[in-house]
C-alpha cells in the first residue's frame, strides 16, 4: 500500500466517533448517500486495486497523480496508474479504466465518464476530459481540472454526484457540482464512507482482470444519441447521465460534466 495505515482507518475512525459521541462534524455536507445503483467491481477481497490506464498528455500527468492519491485514501480501494491501453480512441479495457484527453471538439462537455457493466458488476471504463475547453483560460487551471478528473474517475467506482446544483454552497468534494471548482477539488469523508458502504460485501469472482484485451463496445462521444438514455439532468436541465442497453445484462451508463 501507498499510504499510511492512519489515511486508510480515517473514514472508520471518524464514524466511530460520530457514532459514540452523537456530535455532527460535518453538518454542511451531504450524507454519504450518492451511490449510482447497486454497481461496483466484483472482487474477492478488501482493499482492491483499480488500474488507472494513463494515455494522457505529460501536462495532465499530474492531476491524474492527484486524484490516484486522493482516491486510494479509501480504507477499501486503491488505485495504481499504469502504462494505457486507450491508443486513438481511447477504447475501453476489459478490468480497469482507461484515462484520456485529446480535443474532442466544441461539443459542450469538458469530461465524460462511461462505465460497462454487466448485470450489477462494473467491468471497464473510460474517462475522457476534452481540451478544446480545457485550452481556454477560464478552464485552463488546477482547480477545474483537478474537479473534473476526480468527479469521472470517481464514477468508474460507483460513485454519483452528492448534488447537482451549482449555485448553492459548496459541498467540498469534487462529486459535488459547482461554478467555483476551488473547494471542491478533492473527495470528503461522505465519498469515502459511500465507497465502504458499495464495497461492504464480497464477491465470489472478480470484474478487475489482468488481461488487457479489449472488450469494450466503442461510444462515440462525439455522438450523444449513442449514449443512450437520458436518465438524470442537472440542475440547469441538461441531461448529466446516459444508460444504453447492450443486451444480455450489459449496459453503458455515461456521466457528462457539461462546460458553460
Amino acid at each position: 500500500m501507498k499510504h499510511l495505515p492512519f489515511h486508510r482507518s480515517l473514514p472508520l475512525f471518524l464514524s466511530a466517533v460520530l457514532a459514540t459521541t452523537g456530535v455532527l462534524l460535518f453538518s454542511t455536507t451531504a450524507s454519504a448517500l450518492h451511490s449510482w445503483g447497486s454497481y461496483h467491481w466484483a472482487r474477492t477481497s478488501n482493499p482492491f486495486t483499480v488500474k488507472l490506464g494513463d494515455n494522457l498528455s505529460a501536462a495532465w500527468d499530474p492531476y491524474l497523480a492527484t486524484t490516484s492519491a486522493d482516491w486510494s485514501v479509501s480504507a477499501v480501494l486503491d488505485t495504481n496508474i499504469v502504462t494505457g491501453q486507450g491508443r486513438k480512441n481511447c477504447r475501453a479495457t476489459n478490468g480497469r479504466v482507461e484515462v484520456c484527453n485529446a480535443k474532442y471538439g466544441n461539443n459542450g462537455w469538458l469530461g465524460i465518464a462511461q462505465v460497462w457493466v454487466s448485470g450489477t458488476h462494473i467491468t471497464q471504463g473510460t474517462v475522457k476530459v476534452n481540451d478544446t475547453y480545457f485550452n481556454k483560460p477560464v478552464y485552463n487551471t488546477t482547480a477545474w481540472k483537478n474537479l473534473v478528473l476526480c468527479q469521472e474517475v470517481g464514477h468508474t467506482f460507483g460513485l454519483d454526484h452528492q448534488d447537482e446544483n451549482f449555485s448553492n454552497v459548496n459541498l467540498g468534494t469534487c462529486m459535488d457540482y459547482s461554478n467555483d471548482p476551488t473547494p471542491n477539488q478533492h473527495p470528503n469523508i461522505h465519498d469515502y464512507e459511500q465507497l465502504e458502504i458499495i464495497y461492504a460485501h464480497l464477491d465470489t469472482t472478480t470484474t478487475l482482470a489482468s488481461n488487457t484485451a479489449q472488450t469494450g463496445q466503442d461510444i462515440d462521444v462525439s455522438d450523444p444519441p449513442a449514449w443512450g438514455k437520458a436518465i438524470e439532468h442537472d440542475s440547469k436541465g441538461r441531461p448529466s447521465k446516459f444508460e444504453r442497453d447492450l443486451g444480455n445484462g450489459r449496459k453503458v451508463h455515461t456521466f457528462v460534466v457539461w462546460a458553460d
